[in-house]
């Protein structure tokens, strides 16, 4: 079917074309501001509805948006500070964020609020503000220097509405009304909910078009954004849209040179007008779209449809979008009908939200009147096959959380909370460890929320009414409000993956009759490697370590992973053989006397370890770090090893008395803060300075986060290798591989034979074996990969020169390593003129 402006041009009656700039993609929030990593939010009291901060059972105040994991909407609280609630968020991953203020009021109902300063930067949504992070990887739909395309408002009455309506168009560089051959033309249409607007405002596509056009990959066309509406589309779109852009814009009336796309809705409305109007657009794409459940498609109708479309391509998010099922049922449809169509794969990052639809339009514009760009009909890069229909877990069939293989969590509560008003998932989701909530969704009697995809270690809890509760199903932690959850197969936290059972050391718990007032009775629980000897000759080095305010005896392994981190460092090779002691305390006045009287003697009499100073090391979090710092200000000498991780305040100096001790008999000061942590940074600094005083070995970390596990386990994993003396347990025999001198153009190179021993009580991974230096090319090897070693066993390989050397004196190193397990040797040869 060809529609032409001349068949239907009385029906409407076009208003004008306004050229404007597009609507605003930066921040235009007054309360936002970035300092460094960081984006600040500071919010006047007087402008919360709440009147009050944060979040808990009663009133508070709340910054939420697509901030949380894989651009899940999430909540972070906006804290007191003076007249203010602030919030800061960062490290930032590059991208387009959309956010609003909400403040929680005392009977637990929400109330969005703005700066009334503000503008609005989504139509649809008008309490939301925008905020574009740049960077590299999303340079493709940043704003281009110069060059770029020009968007114009047209107005138009629309016989559907009965009334004038807009839309938005986008000509590109250098676009010539009155050129010769008309532009194609592609429109866009807005989902449901979504206005014409939003495909710039959300969407960022006036900048995208500007990128691929001037980068070459965008066939010279106009670009018409648009909403047609609901039950009336056809009409509007075909009776009204079309004819005012080919009345006011040079474009072609050709279906040929007409593409159609859009999201959700608006790709139902695409897929739908190339059944009911074949050839009248010859590209199609759908964005999270559908087919009605009762489309028929006939053989007659296939053909017309093939005849008349040069490309349908689906597209669809993972499986938090909407349409996942609905995108394969639609596929499913033209596939049996025989209706050609292609598929850019499930988006594996982002569901049915603008961080799939942007890389959707950036694919489809990028083909559409481009036949070169048809070559490649296959997936994007890293997307996967939609070879079935999603099935969620059946409603009260889960324990939560459920992990799918994508790295997809389900969270779900029982029906203890049916009456609840709101219930969220709050744990450490953001980038640096802050605690971001989620909510959920009352599916029946239940909570349920899914995430992801997510990889690595994150500590949780469930939020009712605002009160913190634990996990009911969680019988692991059993001392703490908060559970853990780790998903395996990403990079994000190794340290904290559990190792295989053979290699995982043993926690023991013990109890005694405690030094503090009113806690008669303590527990403390104690690692030991797995290669533990209780009765070795050299008794083992042990490390103290402590918890902070309001935490216990086994918040370090029910939630800082403090038995992932030894086991992981100690079957790499990177920690000495030693015995981690974790007690609790309830106070610290106490604590010197119940840690030297108490834990010390008790540890003493159960475990093979050392009392002597130069193998003992104390450690802390927090309260537990300013217990350690007293611990080397007025009993210097007691320790050699002291590791102090986000100190609230410092616990005192050190004087003319305690100076000269700590210095004789401290090894090793480890301070360490999260960058947010402003308290426990200026703690950390004076501390510096007086170890400085006295030239105490001292070493100060500061790392991207708060006052936190995300920074405290970095802390741990940080100072165990730094403490006791050990090797990595890997050596090379002969520690030279010495060829002496051979005549010039030899032929047959002698090979020298090198032992790797591993003299660990547990096995090594595969070893690579390299050759570096400036010569590394004068020498071979037999083998560049070692297989895994077990404890105890040895492993062989050989390097010889190359053959026919001219004359001179060639030096390398050959080095076997795996993960962080590292051993290396000298090889040399000299060639005499012959």
């Amino acid at each position: 079917m060809q529609v032409t402006g001349a068949a239907i041009g009385l029906a409407m009656v076009v208003s004008g074309v306004v050229v404007s700039a597009s609507p605003a993609a930066a921040a235009s929030d007054p309360w936002e501001s970035q300092s460094g990593i960081y984006h600040y939010f500071t919010v006047p009291k007087s402008s919360v509805p709440s009147n009050t901060c944060g979040n808990s059972t009663g009133a508070g105040a709340e910054l939420e948006g697509n901030i949380g994991p894989s651009g899940t909407w999430a909540a972070v609280g906006l804290d007191a500070s003076g007249e203010n609630c602030v919030a800061n968020i960062g490290p930032m991953k590059p991208g387009l964020y959309y956010y609003q203020y909400v403040a929680t009021m005392p009977d637990r109902s929400k109330q969005v609020f703005r700066n009334p300063n503000s503008s609005v930067d989504v139509t649809s949504h008008p309490n939301w503000n925008t905020l574009f992070v740049p960077g590299p990887e999303v340079a493709w739909m940043d704003d281009v220097a110069s060059g770029g395309g020009t968007v114009s408002e047209l107005t138009y009455t629309s016989t559907v509405a009965g009334a004038e309506r807009s839309a938005w168009v986008w000509t590109p560089p250098a676009y010539d009304p009155g050129r010769a051959k008309p532009y194609p033309v592609l429109y866009l249409l807005a989902g449901e909910g979504q206005s014409a607007r939003e495909w710039q405002e959300l969407g960022r596509a006036r900048q995208i078009l500007d990128n691929l056009a001037v980068s070459g990959d965008l066939a010279s066309m106009v670009v018409v954004m648009a909403d047609p509406g609901d039950t009336h589309y056809r009409a509007e779109l075909l009776n009204n849209i079309l004819p005012a852009v080919q009345h006011q814009y040079n474009v072609s009336t050709s279906g040929r040179e007409r593409a159609i796309a859009g999201i959700g809705r608006g790709g139902y409305q695409a897929l739908n007008l190339a059944l009911t109007d074949p050839g009248a657009f010859g590209s199609i794409g759908s964005m999270s779209g559908y087919l009605p459940g009762d489309a028929c498609i006939t053989r007659s109708l296939a053909k017309a449809v093939n005849k008349g479309t040069d490309l349908i391509r689906f597209y669809v998010g993972n499986t938090l979008d909407p349409s996942y099922n609905s995108t394969w049922e639609a596929m499913q449809k033209l596939r049996s009908a025989g209706v050609d169509f292609e598929f850019d794969g499930v988006h594996p990052e982002t569901g049915g939200v603008w961080d799939t639809w942007r890389e959707n339009l950036r694919d489809f514009a990028s083909r559409v009147f481009r036949p070169g760009a048809a070559r490649h009909r296959g997936m994007s890069e890293g997307h996967r096959a939609l070879t079935e229909p999603y099935r969620p877990p059946a409603t009260g069939s889960i324990t939560t959380p459920h992990i799918d293989a994508n790295g997809m969590v389900t969270f779900e509560t029982g029906t203890q909370w049916a009456d609840a008003k709101d219930v969220v998932i709050w744990g450490d989701w953001a980038p640096n460890g802050q605690w971001f909530r989620i909510p959920m969704t009352k599916v029946g009697d239940r909570w349920r929320t899914t995430i992801g995809p997510i990889d690595g270690y994150y500590y949780w809890r469930y939020e009712v009414n605002g009160t913190p509760v634990h996990d009911p199903e969680d019988t692991n932690n059993t001392e703490n409000v908060e559970s853990q959850l780790f998903v395996p197969g990403g990079e994000r936290t190794p340290l904290l993956a559990d190792v295989p059972a053979d290699e995982a050391g043993d926690i023991t718990l013990l109890e005694y009759t405690s030094a503090y007032p009113g806690n008669p009775t303590m527990k403390f629980k104690v690692w030991t490697p797995p290669d533990y000897d209780p009765d070795r000759a050299e008794k083992y080095p042990v490390l103290y370590l402590y918890h902070g305010f309001a935490q216990n005896y086994a918040t370090w392994t029910e939630v800082g992973r403090a038995k992932q981190i030894l086991d992981n460092l100690y079957v790499r090779g990177e920690i000495a053989p030693m015995v981690v002691v974790m007690p609790g305390y309830p106070g610290l006045s106490d604590f010197w006397v119940d840690l030297t009287t108490k834990v010390m003697p008790l540890t003493a009499s159960e475990f093979n370890i050392s009392t002597e100073p130069s193998k003992m090391a104390l450690a802390g979090l927090s309260w537990g770090a300013r217990g350690t710092q007293g611990a080397l200000v007025n009993h210097p000498g007691a320790f050699s090893y002291f590791g102090i991780f986000s100190p609230p305040f410092a616990a005192g100096s050190l004087d003319d008395i305690s100076g000269p001790a700590a210095k004789k008999g401290t090894k090793l000061v480890s301070l360490f803060a999260g960058d947010v942590d402003a308290g426990a940074i200026g703690a950390i600094n004076g501390m510096e300075a007086n170890l400085a005083a006295y030239d105490i070995p001292t070493v100060k970390t500061i790392v991207p986060g708060p006052h936190g596990f995300d920074v405290w386990w970095q802390g741990l994993s940080d100072f165990l290798p730094r403490i006791f003396e050990h090797s990595s347990g890997v050596t090379i025999r002969p520690e030279a591989a010495d060829f002496g001198t051979l005549p010039e153009g030899y032929h047959s190179p002698p090979a020298k034979k090198l032992t790797v021993i591993n003299s660990r009580q547990t096995a090594i991974p595969p070893l690579s074996v390299t050759v570096s230096g400036p010569n590394a090319d004068k020498f071979t090897l037999s083998t560049d990969t070692l297989a895994p070693i077990r404890a105890g066993k040895k492993a062989h390989f050989r390097v010889a020169p190359v053959t026919g050397l001219p004359a001179g004196v060639y030096e390398a190193t050959v080095t076997v390593a795996g993960g962080s397990v590292r051993a290396s040797v000298p090889v040399r040869v000299k060639v005499a003129k012959a």
